[in-house]
Parts: C-alpha cells; structure tokens; sequence
C-alpha cells in the first residue's frame, strides 16, 4: 500500500478532494455514450414541446424536398404529352413542395437555434451554480483555463451538436426518401446509382482516422498558443522590465507557427471531402445519363423520370455529406459531454448538514479543540492546534511564512474540513451550523483584496445589499478611504476597471476594509490585509483599524510586527505548532521567538526568518 493510501486510512473523517482528471490534452473525440447522452436529454425534457415542433418542421421539410424532383420530372412528362389538366395539377405540386420544403426549413433554422441556446443556457447555468459551491480544495488543484475551456469550448461544442442534430434527422429521412424514389421510379437504374455508394464509405473509412489526428493536433496547438500568449499578456509588466520582448516574441512566433501549420492541415483534410464527393456525384451523374440515356432512347424510360433522377443523384449525397460531418459532431459533444458533467459530478463536500442551525446573533467565539489539517493529508500544516478568541478580543497570528496562520482562518471560515479535532464558532462546530449564518457572522479582509466590475459603491456594498449610500460613505471615511474616492472623476460612481485595477494596491485595500466594515460582521479576520499600504497609509489605517475592532471578535495576521501589538493577545506559530502566547509586553518579558524575531531589527518574521537560517547555515559551514 502506498505513503497516500495510508495518508487516507488514517484521516478517514477527510472527504476526498477531487479534481479534473482528465489529461493536460483533452481529446476532443469520444464514441457515443448512452449515460452521457441520457443526462443530457435531462436538459432537453423542458424544453420537449420545442424539440418536437422541431422535429415536426424538419421532417416536413425533409418530406417537401424529396418531393420537388418527382414533381420536376412528372410536370416535363406531362408537358412533353401536352396534357393541360395534368402539367398545371404538377406544377401546383412542385410549388407547394417548394414552399413547404423552404418554410419548414426556416421554422427547423430559427426553433433549433432557439432550442440551443436555451439548453446550453441551463447548462451554464448549473455549471456556474456548481462551482459557487465547489470547495476550495478542488479549486486549489485545477487550472482555471481548463475549467474555462469546458465553461466555453465544451459547452460551445454541445451548442453545435444540438443546433445541428435535428438537422441530421432531416438528412437521414431524405437519404432513405431519396433512396425509395431511385428504386421504385425504376429499380435497375436506382441499383446501378447506388454502386457508387461504397467508394463513399470506404473513402471515408480511410479520411476519418487522420482527420481525428489532425483535428485533435490543432487542438492542442492552438490551446498551446493560446496559453503563451495569455501568461505574455498576464506578465507583461515582467517581461517590460526584463526586456523579454524580443525572445519572448520569437517563442511565441514558433508556437503559432505551429499552430498555423496544424490549422492549416487540418483544413485542408476537411475540404478534401468535397472534391471527393463532388467526383462520386458526378460519377453517379454520368451513370444515369449514359443508361438512362439509353433508355430513353430506346423508350424504356420517360424524359420525367430521367430528369427526376437528375436532381435525386444530385441530392443524394448532399445529406451523405452531413450525416458523416455530423457523426465529428457527435464525437465532439460526446467528449465534450463526458467533461462538462465530470464538473458537475465534483461533489460539493463543504454544505451543511441536515439540520444545520444558524449561528445565534450575538458576540461570538472562536475555539479550536485539537486541530489538525493538511491540504495533502500526508504533510499537515497543523499540528493539534489549540486556543480560544474570547467575544470582543482582538488577537494577533504571527509566525514565520509556512506556520500555518492562513490555515486557521481558512478553517475558521470553513473553507476546508479539518483532519482532527473541531472548530467552533459561538460555541457552535461549524460543521453544525448553516454556511449562510457563518458567512454573515465573519468578515475578512485578504492581503490581496478582489474588487469586482461595478462602481466603488457597489464593491462597498457588494456583501450588503440593503446597505444605504450613507452606509457606504460612513464606512468608506471611518478606513480613511473617503477623500481620494472624492477626488476621483466621478466619487463613488466612479467604474473600476479589471480587478480595480485603475486604484493603487492601496486604495483597493482601503475599498476592501470598507466594504467589511459596511456588513458589520461579529467576527473579523485580516489576513496580512495590511502587507501592501505605505508606512504613511498604514498610519490612518491603524486608527481605523480601532473603529472597526471596536465591539468585534477580531483575529488579526501579519508580518509586520508594528501591526500587531496593540492586539490583546498575539499567538506565534512555527511549523504548525504554537509555541507561545500572550500579550504583547508579557511576550517582550520571555526570552522567547517573539522577542528574539521583535528586537531583531527586522521589520517582518519573513525577513527574521531568512536571517536565522542563514546565521544556522553559517555556523554549520563555519
């Protein structure tokens, strides 16, 4: 049994934590899989009224264009007989084939297209849904352009199967319609057409595994050129200051060569077909010329018939064509169908319990009993964590990078489960008690703060939507943020851009503390949310900092010691384990971690940290 195996035995309370399995280099290709397609017909059971007039229109239309050439033919026959009655009783027929024929054809376009975008509509809809509650640990192990690609690219691919697979059902009722007229209208003449028929599948047989290959390889090159142009455009102030531009534009110009060159293979295997089915018609065509010919000639066969066959072999490859374009199709949605739900088959292993209560509205606690908890199993960043924040306490986390600090308050928050041991909330596990309640009853201000599209109001406001513009003004001047919002072109209207990216780091910072100030939560955990604000800044923010404790369960991280010691109590963590706390002056008093990393002249326990290991390493070589 391997080291993870046995990783997973001992922490059986741990739910597995999933991930996309599928490799780097999605195939793109899949046979055709009842299961998969059973699940997705789930999407179509709304909608089966549409997909049945769907159905109805296409096979009215399939119906009116196997008509017309009959019509054609029987309206010359009763021409070249100057039969009157007849040629108009004909010519009626083939008009209204014609227009039955082009008006279903309009009704199938515009109610698949419709059907479509409904169907992928809810199947984005339940993707989306589905990854708001995907826990993070799952988030943590997979690559956000892949779960782009199946949010886009897989989900485009069942758009293009559904938009097209009514049509196919058209096609193959005209193939066989067409087929029946050739034989009854004169069964030699239909037998010797179709001969050509198994050069077709053979034809295709051959094109259809270098076609797979083909498209698969544009695939990958162009997902390959794709990714190095998007990591150049997310580093390019990097590759600015490097001056990377000239090498980086020539990787980038092999990538997209290669692309290119894949790309362009891949076309000219699609377009191949046509030349080949464009030689098998006009074989066909030559046949019913030449022993129709003869027929009519010898006045076995009438001019109509002859010239109905005309147009039948010239619509009989036609849906050949798409049915075997169609079946790529299939193939596609197929793969794309087994990735897309392979998302929606994570399971959501942070949700609450049944009978899970709200927390209670009033002061709370926070306690860990014994903690521990490792993102892999088999290396904890926690060891048998213990302590308690007493309601209305302010207390500090500090400790080397690697202790486990982020891991408390992520815990805390109930991002992940613990391996051992509880995590309590108002007393309450948080595995007892509703995601909502616990979500309203603590606030966090990250070291990185995320502000959203929208205007710095509703970025305030983006956790409270009852909250008032005198709210979010309140809370904005208590942190300071109020006068550079003001002297923005349009104050707290004023657009963000990506991420907020036309405010400093600071400014977004100062945004992110007003908006948990404005939900008011009763617990509220800073994680380094001080790390990037000036000396100068980090001044006023220290007096806000003061407002928004006030009456709050408060847990405070950080590196900077400045920051942390007017907490009540400050806990230090190394490697996981805490190895001393209290007040900032009973710490200074110990010769402890704290005083030795406090008095060392560093501003942050990072810096004390390089600086010890590099002192042992000295001593070690010395």
């Amino acid at each position: 049994m391997s080291q993870a195996d046995l990783a997973d035995d001992a922490a059986p309370r741990r739910a597995p934590r999933a991930s996309l399995g599928s490799p780097e280099a999605d195939d793109v290709f899949g046979t055709f899989d009842p299961r998969i397609a059973r699940r997705f017909l789930a999407y179509l059971k709304p909608h089966r009224r549409a997909y049945v007039f769907n159905i109805a229109a296409v096979l009215l239309s399939a119906a009116g264009q196997v008509a017309v050439p009959m019509a054609i033919g029987r309206t010359v026959d009763a021409a070249a007989a100057g039969d009157g009655p007849g040629l108009r009783l004909w010519l009626t027929i083939f008009l209204v084939s014609a227009a039955v024929f082009a008006g279903f054809m309009f009704v199938d376009q515009w109610i698949s297209s419709r059907l479509a975008q409904r169907v992928i509509f809810d199947v984005r809809r339940a993707m989306f849904a589905h990854f708001q509650e995907i826990s993070l640990s799952f988030m943590d192990k997979t690559h956000v352009g892949r779960i782009m690609a199946r949010l886009q690219g897989d989900v485009g691919a069942l758009q293009e199967f559904l938009e097209s697979s009514t049509g196919a059902v058209g096609d193959f009722v005209m193939l066989v319609g067409i087929t029946v007229m050739l034989l009854v209208m004169d069964w030699r003449l239909g037998l010797l057409t179709l001969t050509v028929l198994p050069a077709l599948i053979i034809i295709r047989a051959i094109w259809l595994p270098y076609s797979k290959q083909s498209f698969r390889d544009a695939r990958e090159a162009s997902s390959t050129a794709n990714s190095a142009l998007a990591e150049n455009i997310n580093g390019v102030r990097t590759v600015q200051e490097t001056r990377r531009e000239a090498v980086n534009y020539e990787l980038y110009k092999a990538k997209a060569f290669d692309n290119f060159k894949a790309q362009v293979h891949a076309a000219w295997l699609t377009q191949i077909m046509t030349p080949t089915v464009d030689i098998l018609t006009g074989l066909a065509m030559a046949i019913v010329i030449v022993v129709g010919g003869e027929a009519v000639i010898g006045g076995r066969l009438e001019v109509g018939v002859m010239v109905a066959y005309i147009f039948y072999v010239q619509r009989f490859f036609e849906p050949v064509r798409m049915l075997s374009m169609q079946y790529t199709v299939m193939q596609r949605a197929m793969a794309a169908g087994h990735r897309i739900f392979e998302v929606l088959d994570v399971p959501i292993t942070i949700k609450d319990k049944p009978g899970a209560a709200p927390l209670p509205d009033e002061a709370a606690t926070v306690e860990f009993r014994n903690v521990t908890f490792g993102y892999d199993p088999a290396r904890p960043v926690l060891h048998d964590v213990s302590f308690t924040v007493r309601p209305r306490e302010v207390v500090a986390l500090v400790g080397p990078t690697g202790s486990g600090k982020t891991s408390i308050i992520a815990l805390a928050h109930r991002f992940y489960e613990v391996d051992q041991g509880q995590v309590l909330v108002g007393g309450q596990d948080v595995r007892d008690v509703t995601l909502d309640s616990l979500g309203r009853t603590i606030g966090m201000v990250l070291q990185e703060p995320f502000l959203f599209t929208g205007t710095i109001e509703d970025n305030i406001r983006y956790n409270t939507a009852s909250a008032t513009r005198d709210d979010v003004i309140a809370a904005a001047k208590a942190v300071s943020a109020h006068d550079f919002i003001m002297r923005l072109p349009e104050g707290y209207d004023t657009p963000l851009g990506q991420r907020g990216r036309n405010l400093s780091v600071g400014q977004r910072q100062l945004i992110s503390f007003a908006r948990a100030l404005v939900a008011d939560p009763q617990i509220l955990i800073l994680d380094e949310a001080t790390a990037n604000i000036d000396s100068f800044t980090e001044q006023a923010i220290q007096k806000a900092l003061k407002v928004l404790f006030a009456g709050r369960t408060s847990i405070v991280i950080a590196h900077r010691l400045a920051t942390i010691r007017d907490a009540d109590r400050i806990i230090v963590l190394r490697q996981g384990h805490i190895i001393e706390q209290g007040p900032h002056a009973e710490l200074m008093a110990k010769d402890g971690l704290y005083r030795r990393l406090y008095t060392s002249a560093h501003a942050s326990f990072d810096d004390a940290q390089v600086a010890e290991t590099g002192d042992a390493e000295f001593a070690t070589r010395t």
